[in-house]
């Protein structure tokens, strides 16, 4: 669970510190609602780049950034939709963007939503003790980010296998920066790796995004809300809201479905994973290349029991995709076939695993066979700019993209099957849940009796994460405060 008990000694010396280093933190209804930050804050992010290490950046982790790399403001929600000649169905497909978030993804709110709450609570000191971010990719990046904006240092761990724009910003940004062996399926190597700092140093405190229910809650908070902002926009008197699909990876985005739900209960929520390690789907294992969503577990924080559906996505499909939305002459095959310029020329916002979740939710519409009054969420975690060098080694190996590629990609993309998908019964989904413990409980020391409450008691367990959001917005005003008279 998480604990908001106060260190009144260490808060003492946390404030300031943070007097010190000129930082303010914005609360959760700040970041849901920017409009209501400080005009002076407001004023210094007019002179600060979008992924400058400032303090006052903390403020730019919402969804509602102005879409541009220096000294933007704050211009409602980055959204985007899909139409029928992309996505082969008549539903309506419509993503949150995360490009836009300081450090390129949305896990610099996942980020805060872990280290916040100890910080405001002095229960985590950075005088004497380093953030460590166990990751397949982005998160250590937001973790390593939001550390050093909050005068942390940090320790970055994630697979050797990811792509080496993340390890060189890394190097710029973490004090350590941990390669573990592997893919980003390979999770249960960043686990060992913690389970060794854990026995063999005393300065550090690990933020495991699979575990760290704060990761859950700031996704209800923030992307939750963004969601039912986008419906109330786009909705009309003959729409109908569907459900969200996510990709799995830490399952924190999927906290967003948890709200959402709550707003729209007949709308569904679900789950992807690659076909090429097909865990929730059929207890399966492997490696593949949608980067950034762990796999061959399934997290803690996941509320198994309010998912509906499990969608498979080849990870092949997702390669032949990038190119297709990429490549000079995928895009002018696109526009050939009618696909608006203004999109085209926006797909560079999807990265691999948004790649992903685009595909997922084609599936989910074709399963459900939804017409043009349905509508479809998703969220898009990052975007191109964390992936060039994939591109660079897909043309190595397969030489030039040429207009015949386009074609066969562009008719794979209006041709995506309902195959390896699976809508859950009561009892699928308890397989599934049930699945946590081997790594959670067997592994990883976690407790039997709070599997069994995430399960059985799963409204009141979930609810009580779910009502800790006034609560922390109420210790971060308290702690702004305190930093302000040390």
């Amino acid at each position: 669970m998480i604990d908001l008990s106060v260190n009144s000694e260490q808060l003492t010396k946390v404030a300031k510190r943070c007097k010190e280093r000129n930082i303010i933190i914005p609360t959760f209804q700040q970041m849901r609602n920017p409009e209501s930050i400080q005009d002076q804050i407001k004023d210094e992010l007019g002179r600060i780049g979008l992924w400058d290490v400032h303090p006052r950046n903390l403020f730019r982790i919402t969804w509602k950034n102005e879409p541009v790399p220096h000294g933007g403001g704050f211009d409602g929600l980055n959204y985007m939709e899909f139409p029928s000649e992309l996505t082969g169905v008549p539903a309506r497909i419509m993503a949150l963007v995360g490009k836009w978030f300081p450090t390129g993804a949305h896990k610099v709110g996942a980020t805060f939503g872990c280290l916040t709450p100890r910080l405001i609570t002095g229960q985590f000191d950075p005088s004497n003790r380093k953030a460590v971010w166990p990751s397949t990719g982005n998160y250590c990046r937001g973790g390593a980010y939001v550390a050093a904006l909050l005068g942390c240092e940090s320790i970055a761990i994630l697979p050797e296998g990811m792509s080496k724009e993340r390890f060189q910003w890394l190097e710029k940004i973490a004090g350590e920066v941990i390669a573990t062996p592997g893919c980003e399926s390979n999770v249960k190597e960043i686990f060992d790796k913690c389970w060794e700092l854990r026995e063999t140093r005393d300065d550090i405190v690990i933020f495991n995004q699979f575990d760290e229910l704060g990761n859950h809650l700031w996704h209800y908070e923030i992307t939750g809300h963004a969601l039912e902002e986008l419906l109330k926009t786009e909705m009309d008197k003959d729409s109908n809201y569907a459900g969200v699909v996510l990709t799995s990876g830490s399952s924190g985005t999927m906290g967003c479905g948890d709200y959402i739900k709550e707003v729209y209960p007949g709308s569904k929520i679900a789950v992807g994973e690659a076909l090429q390690c097909p865990t929730l789907l059929m207890n399966g294992f492997g490696g593949h290349r949608i980067e950034g969503i762990g796999d061959k577990h399934v997290p803690w924080i996941h509320n198994v029991r309010n998912t509906d559906m499990v969608v498979a996505v080849d990870d092949e499909h997702t390669v032949r995709l990038l190119r297709l939305f990429n490549e000079p002459v995928g895009r002018s095959y696109l526009e050939k076939m009618k696909v608006p310029s203004k999109l085209v020329e926006s797909l560079d916002l999807l990265g691999i695993s948004s790649i992903g979740n685009l595909i997922g939710a084609i599936k989910f519409a074709k399963y459900y066979e939804l017409t043009e009054n349905d509508i479809v969420l998703t969220v898009f975690t990052d975007s191109l700019e964390l992936y060039s060098s994939r591109l660079d080694e897909l043309r190595m190996e397969r030489g030039g993209y040429t207009e015949e590629d386009a074609i066969k990609d562009y008719e794979l993309l209006n041709n995506i099957t309902t195959d390896n998908q699976l809508e859950l019964s009561f009892y699928d989904r308890k397989r599934i849940h049930n699945l946590k413990y081997y790594t959670w409980i067997e592994q990883q020391g976690k407790s039997l009796d709070e599997l069994n409450s995430q399960w059985y008691n799963h409204k009141e367990y979930w609810g009580s994460i779910h009502r800790l959001g006034k609560r922390i917005d109420e210790l971060i005003v308290q702690f702004n405060e305190l930093v302000e008279k040390s």
